[in-house]
């Protein structure tokens, strides 16, 4: 499976994905529009290993809701995922086993790298 969970409204994303080469055979999906679902979340846990990864503690209702303040749990990170779109941190790019999270300079080009070489 060939995946990007974004938000098309996003700049960051959108030029992420300018970047990557080969996304022609990509399903796209934005978050916004269409919410990610309990299995969505479960399978890119199995794939990252934790829920605080797929976490984003730059979203603005983290700091808004005081979660800063608060020592979360891996249940806590994966609800609040569930419950509204800003706190996956974006995008998140699948390609079968592997997977990519956030928007981090070396994330991004772990990426292209790995779409580069297929």
């Amino acid at each position: 499976m060939k995946k990007i969970y974004y938000l098309k409204t996003c700049d960051t994303c959108k030029r992420i994905i300018k970047s990557l080469p080969n996304t022609k055979d990509f399903i796209f999906q934005d978050i916004k529009e269409e919410p990610i679902t309990v299995k969505q979340l479960d399978e890119l846990h199995q794939l990252s290993g934790n829920y605080e990864v797929l976490f984003s503690k730059r979203a603005k209702l983290y700091k808004e809701m005081g979660l800063k303040d608060e020592k979360l749990n891996e249940s806590d990170f994966k609800r609040y995922i569930l419950e509204h779109y800003t706190f996956l941190n974006r995008p998140v790019i699948v390609v079968d086993k592997s997977i990519f999270v956030g928007n981090s300079p070396k994330t991004v080009q772990a990426a292209i790298d790995f779409l580069a070489n297929e």
